[in-house]
């Protein structure tokens, strides 16, 4: 988000979650353009001329607002999801709005940096959704990407389910939005990498993408990562082969690169001595488009280590218990530099979102 999300009412700060304000009551809507919430009464607004409705999946827990030209009544992330939990299998749905929360995150992420998307019902490929739950009678969850659609498990949002994969995957932590982060970073490594030399540069620096797969995860769980992983990749899991090195570090780009603009978001600003790592004010910024990737890691060295010891001090573990070693660095500037070369602007964005439907009807 480009600015702290307040009520339209109140102004009193909310979560990009909110649909009633806890304050002052007033029912409201993300306006997703300008990333403000506004008042909604009986399901719509007027800004600037122009009716906004609420999404459809309200009901579920969405609260974006859906522009009146729009090609459907759901907003554009509810209709990334191809697939979802049944009707009448009201536990699942329950679970669902807590991933569809975590994916419009993502979504809105993405949008502010400003690489495409296009849905999977505008063309073949297109970036989608399958959001299923092993719990539902009769449903087989296969969690990764193909294709451009994500699959992932519902019952994740559970934390004994989600602990139970986090430690059978060496992982230090395990949330939804890293999981949706992760596989995103499959989808965009096809649609960002486009041609031969920068498929050559990648390649240099994760690994040729062209081996064996079924080989490399046979190889990773039944020996594991390598000694000394650590000094080239981000994780343990960034081993097992190159798309998933390249899907690692694109999430932890979008990890980064998302908690540095919430912190300058609400006006965190560490001043010089308060951290040993800079001798100079540490002062994020809410966009890092136009800058290095030297400068976006150092204010995230200084800022990782802040809320580490916030962490620490509330009995937590490490909020960013990972390190970024000189080969890791060159690898999140490669991430950097082809989100940055294609971004799009404001105006591509709202028409690629306005696009026809296909054949799409739900």
């Amino acid at each position: 988000m480009s600015t702290t999300p307040r009520c339209p009412s109140c102004r009193r700060f909310v979560y990009l979650d909110t649909l009633v304000c806890p304050a002052c009551g007033t029912e409201m809507g993300l306006q997703v353009i300008e990333r403000v919430f506004e008042a909604v009464h009986a399901g719509r607004t007027v800004v600037d001329g122009v009716t906004w409705f609420t999404c459809s999946e309200r009901d579920w827990g969405c609260n974006w607002l859906v522009r009146e030209d729009a090609p459907a009544g759901r907003c554009s992330s509810c209709r990334l999801t191809r697939r979802r939990p049944d009707a009448d299998d009201t536990i699942a749905l329950e679970k669902l709005a807590t991933v569809e929360e975590a994916k419009r995150r993502l979504v809105l992420q993405i949008g502010d940096l400003g690489p495409p998307i296009e849905g999977w019902y505008q063309k073949p490929g297109g970036l989608g959704f399958d959001l299923l739950s092993s719990r539902s009678d009769g449903e087989k969850v296969t969690i990764g990407h193909a294709n451009g659609i994500i699959t992932t498990d519902l019952a994740e949002s559970l934390d004994d389910v989600r602990e139970a994969v986090r430690v059978k995957l060496g992982e230090p932590y395990r949330t939804v939005l890293g999981h949706l982060r992760h596989e995103a970073g499959h989808y965009f490594q096809n649609v960002l990498i486009t041609d031969d030399a920068t498929w050559s540069r990648c390649r240099e620096l994760f690994g040729d993408e062209r081996e064996s797969y079924r080989d490399a995860l046979n190889r990773h769980y039944e020996f594991g990562a390598p000694q000394n992983w650590s000094d080239a990749f981000i994780s343990e899991y960034a081993t097992m082969h190159p798309w998933e090195d390249f899907a690692e570090t694109f999430a932890h780009y979008l990890h980064i690169v998302g908690t540095l603009q919430t912190a300058a978001a609400i006006g965190i600003h560490l001043e010089a001595g308060a951290s040993t790592l800079r001798d100079t004010d540490v002062e994020p910024r809410e966009d890092y488009g136009d800058q290095s990737v030297g400068r976006t890691l150092s204010d995230w060295a200084a800022l990782s280590q802040a809320f580490n010891r916030v962490n620490r001090s509330m009995g937590l573990a490490d909020l960013y218990p990972f390190t970024i070693t000189p080969p890791v660095q060159r690898k999140l500037a490669f991430i950097h530099e082809i989100i940055t070369r294609a971004r799009l602007t404001t105006a591509e964005q709202v028409e690629l979102a306005l696009a026809p439907q296909g054949d799409e009807r739900n």
